[in-house]
């Protein structure tokens, strides 16, 4: 039998769990520390956190109104052959591929990994080779331990996700409900413990330094990291339900709850952890903030409760990354515009050769640097994607003005408009603060430039093949 038909077996329950999932990972007990080593102000890191979930809340918005108009499997990369053209589609769908999706599944793994080695320390691998080196930049062995453990972990859920759609949610949602459980025991303790300290959350820094713009922007960058993930769904638009209203309702519900969530475990963490020692956490570089928080709470058995929550938080918020990325490379495969083996589908309906070359590029970059080199890297190339979904609310307007909108984005055109001024300050202001990682994320997504010539010609001079579904 041939067919490359997705199922839409996916309601708005589902969606949520997705959105929710994908966002949910390793930034939300990770990021606070660096927040405060750039800002010095318990205060101040709050309102970072705040304002970096409104304008997430502001791209989401924008994002549900495109989403919810040309709804399809790929996500961006469907809508931007709509909005603009297919080169800028492929590069899109191509930095995905390079780095914004398979660096956050390779930096989530490596969470999971520490986290692991934290409370079963893993044996050491490849010692004598650590100190190999690649133009002393990248040291691929150097705690080798954890990071086959983080490539094992990219296989074992390559190969579940495998096995179907609804075998991959299911398990991220059960994952999920023990986050939240994790999370809101994190907060009932934590706040009713030290409501007394309330009067210690404050905007003025202990020195009285004033807050630079571009600290608040160095300090929102971390916190983007802890709420990326949530325009992934709009990857598997082909296999929900109803997409042109539960996509953008599962959006909208999913980024308001998880400004909440977010705002409450880190006033948390706040009171429980001055500005200095957090500074001191991130400065030790080896050390993760809800640990040590929780650790002053309940001693070593906050410690080891709060590394078993990291270790199933990554773990649902990597399979969740997973299973999603992978469409976008599918959907680039049907129009030739990616390796063609990889629009084929399983017997169980899923993209599995896309999976399979997600696997190995994710399990390399793994090998290639720190969890923070990453992460910035991937907030730097995704924020320039941004921009450009909330600039086709604009021109969507204007070339689709009658076409039916299932949703529109409150506040037209403020909200578009300040997300589209934000992302460019922000893509300016990393150049200024972290050079090497936006270099690093420009040579990369800039690969698909040849890359795109090479897979057009190959289109051009291969006949078009009739693709059958695998047994």
């Amino acid at each position: 039998m041939s067919t490359q038909q997705l199922e839409r077996s996916i309601g708005l329950r589902l969606v949520i769990v997705i959105v929710v999932g994908n966002i949910i990972g390793s930034g939300v007990y990770k990021k606070i520390a660096p927040m405060a080593a750039e800002l010095h102000s318990s205060g101040w890191v709050l309102v970072c956190w705040l304002l970096a979930g409104i304008i997430s809340l502001f791209g989401a918005l924008s994002n549900a109104e495109v989403a919810g108009l040309l709804a399809n499997t790929g996500g961006e990369y469907s809508y931007y052959q709509r909005i603009y053209n297919r080169f800028f589609a492929f590069m899109f769908g191509w930095s995905l591929f390079a780095v914004i999706q398979t660096a956050a599944i390779s930096s989530l793994a490596y969470v999971f990994a520490q986290s692991l080695h934290s409370i079963v320390p893993l044996p050491p691998v490849l010692t004598a080779w650590a100190d190999v080196h690649v133009a002393g930049l990248f040291y691929p062995f150097a705690d080798f331990n954890v990071k086959l453990t983080a490539i094992v972990l990219i296989v074992v859920l390559t190969l579940l996700n495998n096995l179907g759609l609804k075998a991959g949610t299911g398990f991220g949602t059960a994952i999920l409900l023990l986050v939240f459980a994790g999370i809101l025991l994190i907060i009932l303790f934590g706040l009713s413990s030290q409501l007394d300290r309330l009067n210690t959350i404050s905007l003025v820094p202990p020195a009285g330094e004033p807050i630079t713009l571009s600290a608040i922007f160095t300090a929102m960058m971390s916190a983007f990291w802890a709420y990326q993930g949530w325009a992934t769904v709009g990857y598997i638009g082909g296999e929900v339900r109803d997409a042109h209203r539960n996509i953008p309702r599962g959006i909208s519900i999913g980024v308001l709850f998880i400004i909440g969530l977010y705002l409450l475990v880190n006033l948390t963490y706040l009171l429980l952890l001055s500005v200095p020692e957090l500074i001191e956490v991130h400065q030790l570089g080896n050390r993760i903030a809800a640990i040590e928080a929780m650790r002053s709470l309940w001693g070593d058995a906050g410690a080891v409760f709060i590394s078993v929550l990291i270790l199933i938080s990554t773990l649902g918020c990597t399979n969740a990354t997973i299973l999603a990325s992978c469409r976008t490379y599918y959907a680039m495969a049907l129009e030739g515009r990616f390796f063609r083996s990889v629009a084929r589908l399983n017997r169980f309906h899923v993209p599995a050769r896309s999976l399979l070359f997600q696997a190995v590029w994710a399990s390399l970059l793994v090998l290639s640097g720190t969890f923070d080199q990453l992460t910035d890297m991937i907030i730097f190339a995704v924020f320039i994607f941004y921009g450009a979904t909330t600039l086709g609310v604009f021109i969507l307007r204007r070339t689709l003005p009658d076409a039916p909108r299932p949703y529109k984005v409150w506040g037209y055109p403020v909200v578009p408009g300040l997300v589209i001024l934000f992302c460019a300050g922000l893509i300016l202001n990393t150049f200024f603060s972290h050079p090497r990682e936006a270099v690093m994320g420009l040579v990369l997504i800039l690969t698909g430039v040849p890359m795109y010539l090479w897979f057009t010609r190959t289109r051009r001079a291969t006949p078009e093949p009739r693709l059958e579904q695998e047994r």
